[in-house]
């Protein structure tokens, strides 16, 4: 069990936190939320000593251990993979070497032979003779080929690196586990196995994540910072969000009685805890849901950005975009080919690649930025697009203007300051915020710039690749609600499980071999067994 108590965290006049008193049990994963800049990161190197609070403490169970996944990708990189893995487990680790040093005594003693027989029992107990399988297999499960078990960790890159900090991490299986991200530069196949080892993990696990669907699937509560404060609430985040979104609307219906208000909660949780027997984390969930106080669920005091597209100046009309035989080459590779499309009305398209540069390369010839490319495609008369390229970095390079003057640019009729600012406060730069550089912005300030600068432009198709790129839960949510609200066609590529599963309506899939083209869901796109061959298929034509 971890205990919090009376934790305060202050960096001069800023106060991070505020007398903080929290209880982290067994059997639970815990998912830290809040806005960016609130200190969940700060508060797991906390946890795991990295540094010191204000004042207030954490205690731990006795004898408990603690794994946490490194955000330093290069501390472990003149050790071999398997090695590193290994050295997850400290104490094991320790023995080890150890016992191996002992071993190449040239003089070997007495009191080493005792020595050695004390640490073989110890190696034996901890099951220390199968640590390198188990390591190996690890490695394996998260996508590192045998070949590179042996190679030192600097010969990696870096998705590679992460993969392995984060086998050394789950390695030996620890009593508390403290991830930062862990879904980070992992693929679809490599974040479901990570699901199905986080569900069925037996310690106390707290992740920090802005992926939703993989806080869905492994949390059984969710600890919301906001104000300073840290509050525990039972559930995952779906029914964090949608339970404080009810609270706050039942706090603005004034009219409506408390026993109305009191049945209405009841509903959703009876209905949330329904759902839970689905999940992963069905019994515990279920359980802790079946428990819940009314009392516990309270309305969120966190702001949500307004991503609203449905301000369309000219509705499309039915030919909206004709591609044949497209193909980009880049540096001798063939990114993709042979891509025939025919873009409907009502489409929601999500663009999918093993190959992040073909989905950047499709948005960059379709927008006109990217010129070097064989074959055609033909935007209908109608159709006025807006996008959100991957790098927006030429939209603020060299620009030394506030942010209203920043987004009047991009403004083709009304250039009035009001109406100007009136699409920055639906993105929360309100009052003195909108005179800021736009030199100096944060990546999450550029987003929300970003997405203002396409409100404005009342496109009726938008284009959007990787758009939840530094954006915290809350402008992924709206965002997300903004998308599938749009009545325009969208084309889109993002790593964000929720939002592709419940924006999309058709998967279309770029390869060197040519297409893959499906009105389908997300989900039932990844389990396909008819998708999986013809993926094969078309990969290995490359």
């Amino acid at each position: 069990m971890i205990t919090v108590s009376n934790l305060s965290l202050r960096y001069g006049k800023r106060t991070l936190f505020e007398e903080v008193n929290l209880k982290f049990t067994p059997g639970n994963c815990y998912g830290i939320i809040g806005a960016n800049g609130t200190g969940k990161s700060t508060f797991l190197k906390i946890l795991s000593k990295e540094i010191d609070p204000s004042s207030g403490s954490v205690s731990f169970t006795p004898g408990e251990r603690m794994a946490v996944l490194t955000q330093n990708h290069c501390a472990f990189d003149e050790f071999p993979v398997i090695a590193t893995v290994m050295m997850g487990h400290n104490e094991l680790y320790s023995i080890m070497k150890e016992k191996d040093a002992l071993y190449a005594k040239a003089d070997f003693t007495e009191a080493d032979g005792e020595r050695v027989g004390e640490l073989e029992n110890i190696f034996a107990e901890m099951d220390g003779w199968n640590a390198e399988n188990n390591a190996a297999t690890m490695l394996s499960n998260l996508g590192i080929k045998e070949e590179f078990h042996y190679n030192l960790l600097k010969d990696l890159d870096g998705n590679q690196k992460v993969r392995v900090l984060l086998a050394q991490a789950l390695f030996g299986k620890p009593d508390i586990l403290l991830l930062d991200e862990p879904t980070n530069d992992l693929d679809i196949q490599t974040i479901a196995w990570l699901e199905d080892f986080l569900a069925s993990y037996e310690g106390i696990i707290l992740v920090v994540s802005h992926d939703r669907h993989f806080l869905d699937t492994v949390c059984t509560h969710v600890v919301d910072i906001d104000f300073s404060k840290m509050n525990i609430y039972t559930g995952n985040y779906s029914f964090w969000y949608e339970s404080s979104q009810l609270a706050l609307k039942q706090r603005s219906d004034q009219n409506k009685k408390t026993e109305e208000r009191v049945k209405e909660l009841q509903e959703f949780i009876r209905r949330f805890s329904a759902n839970a027997s689905k999940s992963k984390q069905a019994t515990s969930r279920k359980k802790a849901l079946d428990k819940i106080n009314i009392d516990e669920i309270k309305p969120s005091n966190r702001k949500y950005p307004a991503i609203l597209f449905n301000h369309q100046g000219r509705e499309a009309g039915d030919q909206i975009l004709q591609i044949e035989n497209l193909r980009k080459d880049l540096n001798g590779e063939i990114l993709f080919s042979s891509i025939n499309l025919m873009v409907n009305k009502g489409d929601k398209i999500a663009v999918l690649s093993e190959n992040s540069l073909a989905t950047t390369a499709f948005y960059d010839i379709l927008t006109g930025r990217d010129k070097d490319f064989k074959g055609t495609f033909k935007w209908g008369v109608t159709i006025n697009t807006a996008d959100l390229p991957n790098d927006n970095s030429a939209y603020f390079n060299g620009k030394d203007t506030n942010l209203v003057d920043w987004l009047r640019e991009f403004s083709d009729a009304d250039k009035d300051e009001q109406f100007i600012r009136g699409f920055l406060g639906r993105m929360l730069f309100s009052g003195e915020e909108v005179l800021k550089q736009s030199s100096v912005l944060s990546g999450g300030e550029k987003m929300r710039c970003m997405f203002s600068r396409m409100m404005l432009q009342q496109a009726n198709l938008l284009l959007f690749d990787e758009p939840t790129n530094h954006l915290d839960l809350e402008s992924i949510t709206a965002l997300n609600n903004g998308m599938k609200d749009f009545k325009g066609v969208i084309m889109f590529t993002s790593r964000d499980h929720e939002l592709t599963e419940t924006v999309a309506n058709r998967i279309i899939e770029l390869t060197p071999g040519g297409i893959i083209d499906k009105l389908m869901t997300y989900d039932g796109y990844i389990t396909s067994d008819l998708v999986k061959q013809q993926r094969e298929e078309l990969y290995s034509l490359a």
